[in-house]
C-alpha cells in the first residue's frame, strides 16, 4: 500500500482513490506496455500479490489465443508456460475473459496446452507452493479486450470485496486505454516479458529489463521495483527510500541535467522520460531509462509520481561491445566463448595479463594472471551457470593493486570480464569507512551515554563501545574528590588492583596528573616508555598488567571530575586519528558521568526520604504474623507515593493498609507521608475503615493541587476470625485458605480518594485460622507487558505455590520473585504486605451479660475471680482486674445505658472489656480534694498498661489491657 512516513496516507479507501488517480496520470504518452505495466503493478501492491500477468487478445477468431504482453514480479521459470492462452480453456485469465467477470482460483495451474502430451507438475516453478491466481477482464468500449491476472501469496487467501473491486477497476482502467493489440505472429517484447530471447536479438536486446517506482513529494519517499534494483547491481537492502538517496547514485556528469528536465517536465505538466546512468554498489555505473507520470492538485502542485524504469545496462554495454573505442579504453576486457577460449583483448588486459596479443585463442584458465587471481574461476563458471553477472574486488598477481572484476554471462555465448584498477578508489574507501565507523562510534557512544543514568551504566557504554573499537583490553574510570583519585568502575583488570589506586593523590607524578593538569590527553605507548617518565608510579601501572595506556582527562565546563584510562595488554602506538577520536569521546564521558553523579545523589536522597516515611519494621502483634516488601522503580531517582503500614488495636485487633499516590516525586512522598500519619492517628480512634477513607479522602481533596491516591484498609479481629475492609480505588486484597486454596476478594472498590463522595462501603471477610492475606500496589502487578487482571491472578498463583506453613518472609520474596523476576523496573514502585492471620483460641475468650442495676459491679468482679483462677493468673492480676471492672461497670451503671455486657481476652495482656448501648465517651477528671468522685477512670489508667474505647453501631466498649506475669 502507498505509505507516507511512519504511517497510512488516510484511510484505505483513500489511498486506492489516490491510486487509480495515479494510474489516470501514468496513462499520459504511454505505450500499451505501459498502460498493462502501470496497472499490473498497482494492483499487485494493493493485493499484495507475488506478481502480475496482461494478456490481450491478439485475434477476434475463436483460435486466435490471449498473449502475454506485460508480467510483474514473475521470473522466467514461471512466465514461460503463460505465453499463449486458448480462449476456451479453464485456466483463471482464460475464464475471466470468457465471462466477462471475476474468477478466482486457489491453485496456479497452467494453461491446458503447456504440458500437451506431458505429465503436469505438482506445481509450477518460480511461485510458491499454496499460491492462487486472480483474474478480472481487460474491458474495453465493446467488452473484453484481454485478461489482467494476479498471482497471489499462500497466507493471502482469496482478496476481499474491496480488493476485487480495486482488481476490476484497473482491469477497466488498462482495457479502456489499449489502442492496439499485437496482430498474429508478432514477437512479444522480451525486455517486457523477460522471456527467452530470439537468436537474432541477443545482442540488441541483452537484458533491458523492466520495473515500477513512485515517488511521494510530501514525503520525499521513494519506492523502486526491488527485483529492477537487483538486476542493475543495487541491493534493495541499502536503500532507505529517500530520494535523496536515489539521486546520490546518479552519475555526476548526468546529474547536472537530470533534475533541471525533471523540473521543466513538472512546470510544463507533461510525462517525462530520460536514460541516464546510476552508481551501482560495486562503485561501477548502471544505464537507467525512467519515464514518469504525474498527479497534480487543483493549484498544479505535485502530489504524486510513478511511472517505469528500465535497466539498459547491457544494452549500452553490447553498443560499447562493437565501438572501436573497446579496445583504447582503460579498463581492461575480454570475452570468451562457450568453451571458454580468449575471443577478444583489449590493450588494457593484454598489459594485465601480460601476455601481448598472445592470448587470443588460449584457454582462459591457462593464463598464469588469471589462475593467480583468488576466486575468478569459481566465480566465472557460477555466472555463467546462474545466468546473472558477479562482481568482486582482488588483489592482481605480483603487485599491490587491486582490481575490480566482472565476469558478465551471455547467454549461449560465452562470457565477459571487465577488469577495473580499483585501488585508489579502495584507499579512498577505506579512509572513509574509517571515518565512518569513527562516526558511528561517536553516534553508538553517545545514545548509549544519554541511556545510562548511573555511573555504572556509564563504565558499562564506555567499556562495550571504545574497547572493541580500538582493540583495548581494559578500562578505568576515576574520579576526582578532595584531589584524590576514586575508582567509579574498572574493567578488565585482575583482583584487587583497583584498591591499589583509590585514594592516590592527584598531585603524584603521573600520566593522570599530567593528563589534568594540561586538560589534553596523554598516551603511553610501552612498559618502557612509562617507567622511563613515571618511576614513581610505574609499579601500580605494571600491576594491572598492560602495556600501553591512553590516559583522558575528563572536565565538564572547564572543572576536572576525573580521568579514564583505556589500556593495551600490548605496546600500542595509536595514529592521529585515534587520538583525536579519544580525545573527543572524553567529553561525551566526562558529560555522561556528571549527570550520572548527579542522578545518584539524587537517587541517594529519594531512597533516604522513602525509607524515613515507611516504616522501619512491622509491629509484633500475637494476631497475625505480617511480612513487607517495597521495590523502588529502578530507572528514577525520584521517590514514589506507594506505602504500607500494619497497626495494632485495641483487643488484639490489627489494622492492616496499603497506599499508593499518583505520580512520583517529593510532592507525592510528602502526601504519601501525611497520609501514613493520619491513618495512624485516626486508627488510634478505633473509627471503622469506611470512616478512616472518609476522613482520608476529605484530607486529599483539601490539597492545593489536583491530587489522587488509592487505599485498601482493613481490620482483623482475631476473636471472630472476621476481617472488615473498604478500598479507595485500590486493588482487592488475595487469600490463600489453609486449605491451599486461593481468591482474589471480591470488593466492589469506591472511587480513589480526592475523587469520592462520601459515605465509603465496607465489606467482611471470615478468614479461618492460619489464611494468608496479601496487600500491594499496582506497580506489582501491571506493566506495559501485562494488564492489570492477568497480573492479579499471576499473583494469586504465586500466593498459592508456596508452603502453606512458609513464613511471609519468604512468601514475600517469592511473590516478588514470580511478578518482576527481573527486579526493580523502571516506571512505577511496588509494595506488597503479606499476612498470616490467627485466631484467638476460644478457650482464652470470656463473655458475660450483665444486669442493669447496682449488682452488675459485684456479679462482674465474680466472673472474673473465677475465670482469671481457671485461667490459673496469680492472685495479684485478679486483685487489679477486679478492681478495673468494677470501676469500668460502676460507671456504666451510673452513667450509660443500653445492655451492658462483660469479655476477657487472655493474650499477650489480660484485656477487659465492659461494653453498653451509650454512645457517650468517657473522659478522665480532675478532682479537687473535696469532689467525693470522679477518681474511677484515674484509677483505671493507673492500674492498666493501656486503655481506651471504642465505638460500634451498637454502642461503645470501654477496654484495657493489664500486664500479665512473664
Amino acid at each position: 500500500m502507498v505509505r507516507c512516513g511512519t504511517g497510512r496516507c488516510g484511510t484505505e479507501a483513500t489511498v486506492r482513490d489516490e491510486r487509480l488517480r495515479m494510474l489516470d496520470a501514468a496513462g499520459d504518452g504511454q505505450g500499451d506496455t505501459g498502460l498493462v505495466l502501470a496497472a499490473l503493478h498497482h494492483a499487485a501492491v494493493e493485493l499484495g500479490a507475488v506478481g502480475g500477468m496482461a494478456h490481450p487478445e491478439i485475434g477476434p477468431t475463436e483460435s486466435s489465443p490471449l498473449r502475454l504482453l506485460a508480467s510483474n514480479g514473475l521470473p522466467l521459470a514461471f512466465t514461460r508456460y503463460w505465453r499463449d492462452i486458448p480462449k476456451g480453456g479453464a485456466s483463471a485469465p482464460a475464464r475471466a475473459f470468457a465471462t466477462g467477470g471475476y474468477v478466482w482460483l486457489p491453485r496456479v495451474d497452467p494453461p491446458e496446452q503447456t504440458f500437451a502430451g506431458r505429465e503436469l507438475p505438482r506445481r509450477l516453478p518460480g511461485v510458491p507452493e499454496g499460491a492462487g491466481i486472480a483474474a478480472v477482464p481487460l474491458l474495453g468500449p465493446e467488452g473484453p479486450v484481454g485478461a489482467l491476472s494476479l498471482v497471489t501469496a499462500p497466507s493471502a487467501g482469496e482478496p476481499d470485496a474491496e480488493r476485487r473491486a480495486f482488481l476490476a477497476e484497473a482491469g477497466r482502467w488498462a482495457g479502456a486505454r489499449l489502442r492496439r493489440t499485437p496482430p498474429e505472429g508478432e514477437p512479444v517484447p522480451e525486455s517486457l516479458l523477460a522471456a527467452e530471447p530470439g537468436p537474432g536479438q541477443r545482442r540488441a536486446l541483452r537484458a533491458a529489463t523492466v520495473g515500477t517506482w513512485e515517488f511521494d513529494p510530501r514525503t520525499g519517499r521513494m519506492t523502486v521495483d526491488e527485483a529492477l534494483l537487483r538486476d542493475i547491481g543495487i541491493d534493495p537492502a541499502g536503500m532507505d527510500g529517500r530520494i535523496e538517496s536515489w539521486m546520490d547514485r546518479h552519475h555526476p556528469d548526468d546529474r547536472a541535467w537530470v533534475l533541471p528536465a525533471h523540473e521543466e517536465a513538472v512546470r510544463a505538466r507533461r510525462p517525462a522520460e530520460f536514460e541516464y546512468r546510476v552508481r551501482r554498489d560495486d562503485g561501477t555505473y548502471g544505464w537507467v531509462r525512467m519515464r514518469a507520470g504525474m498527479v497534480l492538485d487543483e493549484e498544479g502542485r505535485l502530489v504524486r509520481e510513478s511511472g517505469t524504469l528500465w535497466n539498459t545496462t547491457q544494452a549500452h554495454a553490447a553498443a560499447e561491445s562493437v565501438s572501436r573505442a573497446l579496445r583504447h579504453m582503460t579498463d581492461g576486457f575480454l570475452s570468451v566463448d562457450r568453451e571458454w577460449r580468449i575471443e577478444f583483448v583489449n590493450h588494457a588486459a593484454e598489459r594485465l595479463l601480460g601476455e601481448p596479443a598472445g592470448a587470443t585463442g588460449r584457454l582462459l584458465w591457462d593464463v598464469p594472471a588469471i589462475r593467480g587471481v583468488p576466486g575468478l574461476e569459481e566465480r566465472c563458471r557460477r555466472a555463467v551457470a546462474e545466468g546473472r553477472p558477479e562482481g568482486f574486488d582482488a588483489p592482481w598477481p605480483g603487485g599491490d593493486r587491486w582490481y575490480h572484476l566482472r565476469p558478465v554471462p551471455l547467454p549461449d555465448e560465452g562470457l565477459t570480464l571487465y577488469i577495473t584498477d580499483v585501488t585508489e578508489r579502495r584507499r579512498h574507501e577505506a579512509a572513509r569507512r574509517a571515518a565512518a565507523e569513527r562516526a558511528a562510534l561517536s553516534g553508538q557512544l553517545t545514545r548509549s551515554l544519554a541511556q545510562a543514568v548511573t555511573a555504572e551504566d556509564v563504565v558499562g557504554a564506555v567499556a562495550d563501545h571504545i574497547l572493541p573499537a580500538f582493540g583495548a583490553a581494559g578500562l578505568t574510570i576515576l574520579g576526582l574528590e578532595n584531589d584524590r583519585l576514586s575508582v567509579i568502575g574498572a574493567v578488565g583488570y585482575p583482583a584487587g588492583f583497583s584498591h591499589r589506586i583509590h585514594g592516590l593523590r592527584r598531585d603524584v607524578p603521573s600520566p593522570v596528573r599530567e593528563a589534568l593538569r594540561t586538560r589534553s590527553a596523554q598516551f603511553v605507548e610501552s612498559r618502557e616508555a612509562y617507567a622511563a617518565d613515571y618511576p614513581g608510579t610505574a609499579g601500580i601501572a605494571f600491576a594491572g598488567e598492560k602495556r600501553a595506556w591512553a590516559f583522558l582527562p575528563l572536565t565538564v565546563s572547564g572543572r576536572a571530575i576525573g580521568a579514564a584510562v583505556v589500556s593495551f595488554d600490548r605496546p600500542r602506538t595509536l595514529e592521529d586519528d585515534e587520538r583525536a577520536l579519544l580525545s573527543a569521546l572524553s567529553g561525551l564521558i566526562a558529560q555522561a558521568l556528571e549527570r550520572a553523579g548527579l542522578y545518584d545523589a539524587a537517587t541517594t536522597r529519594a531512597r533516604a526520604l522513602q525509607r524515613v516515611l515507611l516504616p522501619r519494621a512491622l509491629p509484633d502483634v500475637p494476631a497475625v504474623e505480617a511480612a513487607a516488601r517495597f521495590l523502588p522503580a529502578g530507572a528514577a531517582p525520584e521517590t514514589g507515593g506507594d506505602w504500607y503500614d500494619l497497626i495494632p488495636l485495641s483487643s488484639d485487633r490489627v489494622a492492616l493498609v496499603i497506599g499508593d499516590v499518583m505520580g512520583r516525586g517529593m510532592a507525592e512522598a510528602a502526601v504519601m507521608g501525611r497520609l501514613r500519619t493520619a491513618v495512624r492517628t485516626l486508627s488510634g480512634l478505633e473509627m471503622p475503615p469506611e470512616e478512616i477513607l472518609a476522613h482520608l479522602n476529605d484530607l486529599v481533596a483539601g490539597l492545593d493541587e489536583d491530587r489522587l491516591a488509592t487505599c485498601l484498609y482493613g481490620v482483623y479481629d482475631p476473636v471472630t476470625g472476621d476481617i472488615r475492609l473498604a478500598t479507595a480505588g485500590h486493588p482487592p486484597p488475595a487469600v490463600r485458605r489453609p486449605d491451599g486454596s486461593t481468591a482474589v476478594a471480591d470488593l466492589s472498590p469506591d472511587p480513589p480518594l480526592g475523587a469520592a463522595t462520601p459515605p465509603f462501603t465496607a465489606a467482611s471477610l471470615s478468614l479461618p485460622d492460619g489464611s494468608l492475606l496479601a496487600l500491594y500496589t499496582d506497580g506489582l502487578v501491571a506493566s506495559r507487558e501485562r494488564d492489570i487482571d492477568a497480573g492479579i491472578g499471576r499473583l494469586a498463583d504465586a500466593l498459592g505455590s508456596g508452603p502453606a506453613s512458609g513464613a511471609p518472609e519468604a512468601l514475600c520474596r517469592a511473590v516478588s520473585a514470580a511478578l518482576l523476576p527481573d527486579g526493580p523496573r523502571s516506571g512505577d514502585d511496588a509494595a506488597l504486605l503479606v499476612a498470616r492471620t490467627r485466631r484467638l483460641p476460644s478457650r482464652l475468650v470470656a463473655t458475660w451479660p450483665l444486669a442493669e442495676d447496682p449488682t452488675a459491679a459485684r456479679e462482674a468482679r465474680d466472673h472474673v475471680r473465677r475465670q482469671l483462677a481457671a485461667w490459673r493468673l496469680g492472685e495479684e492480676v485478679a486483685m487489679t482486674a477486679e478492681l478495673v471492672v468494677s470501676e469500668l461497670v460502676g460507671n456504666v451503671i451510673r452513667h450509660a445505658s443500653g445492655p451492658v455486657g462483660l469479655r476477657l481476652l487472655r493474650s499477650r495482656t489480660l484485656v477487659c472489656e465492659v461494653s453498653d448501648g451509650s454512645l457517650t465517651t468517657p473522659h478522665i477528671r480532675h478532682p479537687s480534694l473535696t469532689d467525693e468522685g470522679g477518681r474511677g477512670l484515674q484509677l483505671v489508667a493507673a492500674a492498666s498498661e493501656r486503655w481506651g474505647t471504642r465505638h460500634s453501631d451498637r454502642g461503645k466498649t470501654i477496654w484495657t489491657e493489664l500486664a500479665l506475669p512473664g
